[in-house]
């Protein structure tokens, strides 16, 4: 028989969760689909059972073919005719219990007119929930009502982790930011969020411990509760410790969060980015799909806001940018800076939507940098030459600049600008600008700048022509290229050189002109 089932897929693992998994589906609410007509007729009636896809099968034995947490669904067509008076429908029932299947469904057509009463017995034996699927009710129907509540509780959950990131962000700008923010995480989780220092004692905290219940479900009493509530923080505390960046005595590499179960609570733990020991611990009475992404987007602001900014090097950064401010020449702040004596700047475009702050740091981070500027939808990042050149990152689209000196950071800034131009415009991933001795070498810059300034004036008033003319001539006169680098119609390009060539009055297809014109541009 030809196996067929309807699962959703499964999310693609990331650092930092951008959607939460598929909810599973209540029964209760396939239940009330008054459009489908299911009625349970054996196995417990919990609240509580969940169903994770739906699975149609007649073999006689589906243990093979089911994942766990599936409605199995079966017209029957496996059961023999002296299957009542033995045992075997014990047999099936049991093997979909030991696979973890959640529910079974039966349809009374067109094999069976009625649920067999052994079946029956059997579900209530195993605790199996049996629903009966009546005439009128195809299975393919029963699979896409499924469905559809799979895409509800989708849309609500990504609405309350889109809610809930928004109002992380917003707490992460407020005065007292990390407490704001664990208030926030606190509240969004409905349970405990805490910050723990690196020699494990709480930072901060937020929100309510979990009170624990029995395995009955019903609430324990007050002392007892206590002293679930003291073993619940005893066990986050203690899952913390596995998450921190290894020391002496603990050797080997550390994973970047963990879980745990107590008492009916959900505890989780995540490592700080920072690489100093800090720990955000979480403890709730329920682990929602969207629990983890939201307590990832904690965990990542709070790395930010104990990162190195609130650190003796954050403190010489912000007077270096102070000093800045204040007229001082970069040569004389870049030793606050850190680093080596030579730097590159690296200007980089994502693939999809324009960057955001956390999407920035982590470029920086990958760079080795704490030097970033989101400026529209182009990150700048400062890096010291020492660290090794910068390579490529996957999603971004990145130009990279030649070193240089302190003094010469707004050249190398030009540089990357322009690298990253032909990056896109050439839709490779990275592209770093040239420095090697050329012909160029042998002109003084001074006369080369006022070469430039007399061969360009007629078009220096319109820094558009001036950038098209450039971007043109790099790209070797391609007009979908430069369209495409300068993020503009082709006709657009094609009314600008033209522009070019009359006020320049000059034959833009003779290649001593190109190169001329080029040398020009390389100095204005």
């Amino acid at each position: 028989m030809e196996e067929t089932s309807t699962m959703p897929e499964p999310a693609a693992p990331a650092t930092v969760p951008s959607t939460p998994p598929t909810p599973p589906v209540p029964l209760a609410a396939l239940l009330a689909r008054e459009d489908l007509g299911l009625r349970q007729i054996a196995g417990p009636e919990d609240s509580a059972t969940v169903i994770h896809w739906a699975h149609t099968s007649e073999m006689a034995d589906p243990y093979p073919y089911l994942l766990g947490g599936e409605l199995l669904l079966t017209a029957g067509v496996h059961i023999p005719d002296a299957a009542g008076s033995g045992t075997y429908f014990d047999a099936y029932v049991s093997r979909i219990v030991e696979a973890g299947g959640a529910a079974l469904g039966f349809g009374v057509a067109p094999v069976h007119d009625t649920v067999p009463r052994a079946l029956v017995v059997a579900c209530d034996r195993y605790g199996l929930p049996l629903l009966e699927v009546p005439p009128r009710t195809t299975f393919s129907g029963v699979a896409r009502a499924v469905w559809q509540l799979m895409a509800q509780a989708r849309h609500t959950e990504l609405r309350r982790v889109t809610e809930a990131q928004q109002s992380l962000a917003a707490a992460a700008a407020r005065p007292d930011p990390v407490p704001s923010v664990l208030r926030q995480l606190a509240q969004r989780v409905g349970g405990w969020a805490a910050l723990y220092a690196p020699d494990g004692g709480v930072v901060a905290s937020a929100g309510r411990m979990p009170t624990g219940e029995g395995a009955t479900g019903e609430p324990t009493g007050e002392g007892v509760r206590a002293g679930t509530a003291a073993g619940v923080s005893g066990a986050l505390a203690e899952l913390a410790t596995v998450v921190r960046p290894a020391g002496e005595g603990k050797p080997g590499p550390t994973p970047s969060s963990a879980t745990d179960t107590l008492a009916d609570s959900h505890l989780a733990a995540y490592a700080l980015g920072t690489g100093q020991g800090f720990v955000l611990g979480v403890a709730a009475p329920r682990r929602d799909p969207g629990d983890h992404t939201i307590a990832s987007v904690g965990a990542v602001l709070l790395s930010l806001l104990t990162g190195e900014h609130q650190s003796s090097t954050g403190a010489a950064r912000s007077s270096a940018l102070v000093r800045l401010l204040l007229g001082a020449a970069p040569e004389e702040v870049a030793p606050l800076l850190g680093g080596s004596q030579r730097w590159v700047v690296v200007h980089a475009r994502p693939d999809g939507p324009a960057p955001d702050a956390v999407a920035a740091s982590a470029l920086g981070a990958a760079l080795g940098s704490a030097l970033v500027d989101v400026n529209g939808d182009v990150v700048r990042v400062l890096v010291p030459a020492g660290h090794g050149e910068p390579a490529a990152q996957p999603g971004w689209t990145c130009g990279v600049s030649a070193p240089v000196d302190p003094d010469a950071w707004p050249d190398a800034d030009t540089q990357a600008a322009r690298a990253l131009s032909r990056a896109r415009a050439t839709h490779t991933p990275l592209i770093r600008h040239g420095e090697r001795p050329g012909l160029a070498d042998l002109v003084p810059p001074a006369e080369a700048a006022a070469h430039a300034r007399s061969v360009l004036s007629p078009i220096t008033a319109n820094p558009a022509l001036t950038e098209t003319l450039r971007t043109w001539l790099s790209l070797h006169g391609s007009w979908d290229r430069t369209a495409v680098a300068l993020s503009v119609h082709r006709n657009t390009v094609r009314q600008r050189i033209t522009r070019c060539a009359a006020l320049l009055d000059t034959n833009l297809d003779d290649p001593d002109v190109r190169m001329e014109l080029w040398f020009a541009l390389r100095h204005a």
